[in-house]
C-alpha cells in the first residue's frame, strides 16, 4: 500500500512513519508549511510548523531512508483555521481549532491531494484507533485525540492510518529512542500552534479590534467595560474586569455572552449547569445516522466535559439530554458522541454546538 504519513517533525508521527515502513509499505514522508512566516510559530513546547520542525521530520526521514517533501498548506491554514478562528471568536463563540485542522486541512486537502496523486491512504501520529473502520479512543486515554478526529467522515476514515494509537506514549518516546530517531525526547507541542506566545486574547484583539461592550449581572446592572467579546468564553472566571466576587461573596462566572450586543453576562457556578446539547452540522463517523435516540457519553472539550446521555437526530440538529449537567459549555464547541464497547469506546458521531 502506497501512504503518505504527515510528519510535523515531533515524535509521534516519526514513530508513526517508521511503523508504516517497518509494515512493507510504500511510504513518503511530507511535512506542511502552515504558516507563512514559519520562524515564528514556536517558543519551545509552544506553538509548531517551524523550520525547526521541518528540518527534525526530514532527518528523521533521512533516517528512515523514505522519501521527503515539503507541501505549502499555508493559504488554506490561513482561511480555513486561523480566519475561522477569529471570525467564531468575534461571534462570542469558543472554537478549537485543532478539530478544524484535521477536517479541513489534514483530511481534507491533505488526503485529497495524496489521493489524486495515487496514495492509498495518510497516516498520522495521533492517539487514535481504527477497527473495522470504526473510530476508537487511543489505549493511552490521557493522550487520546479522538475528540479532534470526531469530525470526520467515514469516507476520510476509509483512508485513514493511525499507527501509535495502541501504544502508551511513554512507550513511543522509548521506541523512538531505539530507532535512534533524534526526537525521541523533543517536547510536545502545546496550548494553540499559530499562537506561540500563548496569549489568545492579544492575537484575537489584533484582528478584530476595539468593540466595546458591558460585563452584566443576572439583573443586567453593569459591572464594568470591556474592549470586545472575543476577550471571554463561557465558564470563565478570572479575568473580567469586575471587583471581585459578588454580593453573596462567590465567584462569578461568564454564563452568557452577546457578540451583537457586545453584552457578557456573569452569574454563579450554578447558573453554568446545562442538561440539552443542541448541535447543527452533525458527521455521523459510521457513515449515517442512528435510526432512533441513542445511549452514548458525550465530550465537549479536549480534556474534560464528559457526561452521559441520550443523542437523536431532530429537524436535521443533533440533540443531546444529558443525565448530569456539564458547565462551561460554550457555542463553538464541538461534542463528539462516544459508545462504549469492549473493545475501546467508539465515536459514534459529532456537531458543533449552537448558542
Amino acid at each position: 500500500m502506497r501512504v503518505l504519513v504527515a510528519m510535523s517533525g515531533g515524535v509521534d508521527s516519526s514513530v508513526a512513519a517508521a511503523r508504516m515502513v517497518d509494515a512493507g509499505h510504500d511510504v513518503v514522508g511530507v511535512h506542511l508549511a502552515l504558516s507563512a512566516a514559519p520562524g515564528t510559530l514556536r517558543t519551545g513546547s509552544r506553538g509548531c510548523c517551524s523550520k525547526e520542525d521541518a528540518g527534525d521530520a526530514r532527518r528523521v526521514a533521512d533516517v528512515l531512508d523514505i522519501p521527503f517533501y515539503v507541501w505549502d498548506f499555508a493559504d488554506r491554514f490561513k482561511e480555513d483555521v486561523i480566519d475561522d478562528f477569529v471570525a467564531s471568536y468575534a461571534r462570542g463563540e469558543t472554537p478549537n481549532p485543532c478539530v478544524r485542522c484535521n477536517e479541513k486541512i489534514k483530511f481534507s486537502a491533505l488526503a485529497a491531494r495524496a489521493l489524486a496523486l495515487g496514495f492509498d491512504a495518510v497516516a498520522t501520529g495521533h492517539y487514535a484507533r481504527l477497527s473495522e473502520g470504526r473510530l476508537r479512543r487511543a489505549v493511552d486515554h490521557d493522550k487520546d485525540q479522538s475528540y479532534v478526529l470526531g469530525v470526520l467522515t467515514a469516507g476520510q476514515l476509509r483512508h485513514a492510518l493511525f499507527p501509535i494509537g495502541n501504544t502508551p506514549k511513554a512507550q513511543i518516546r522509548e521506541e523512538a529512542a531505539r530507532r535512534g530517531l533524534a526526537v525521541a525526547d523533543k517536547p510536545d507541542s502545546h496550548d494553540i500552534c499559530f499562537i506561540p506566545s500563548g496569549d489568545t486574547r492579544a492575537f484575537l484583539g489584533a484582528r478584530i479590534g476595539v468593540r466595546r461592550g458591558a460585563v452584566v449581572d443576572s439583573g443586567g446592572a453593569v459591572l464594568a467595560e470591556h474592549e470586545g467579546v472575543h476577550g471571554f468564553t463561557v465558564g470563565q472566571r478570572k479575568g473580567l474586569g469586575i471587583a471581585g466576587p459578588g454580593p453573596d461573596g462567590r465567584p462569578r462566572y461568564v454564563t452568557e455572552i452577546d457578540a451583537a450586543s457586545g453584552t457578557v453576562r456573569v452569574g454563579d457556578r450554578a447558573d453554568l449547569d446545562v442538561w440539552r446539547l443542541t448541535g447543527e452540522r452533525p458527521v455521523f463517523t459510521s457513515g449515517s445516522a442512528p435510526d432512533g435516540p441513542v445511549e452514548c457519553a458525550v465530550q465537549v472539550r479536549a480534556h474534560g466535559g464528559v457526561a452521559d446521555g441520550v443523542a437523536a437526530l431532530v429537524d436535521g440538529l443533533l440533540t443531546v439530554d444529558l443525565r448530569a449537567p456539564l458547565r462551561g459549555v460554550a457555542p463553538g464547541q464541538t461534542m463528539v458522541l462516544y459508545r462504549p464497547d469492549p473493545d475501546g469506546d467508539e465515536v459514534l458521531g459529532s456537531a458543533t454546538l449552537r448558542g
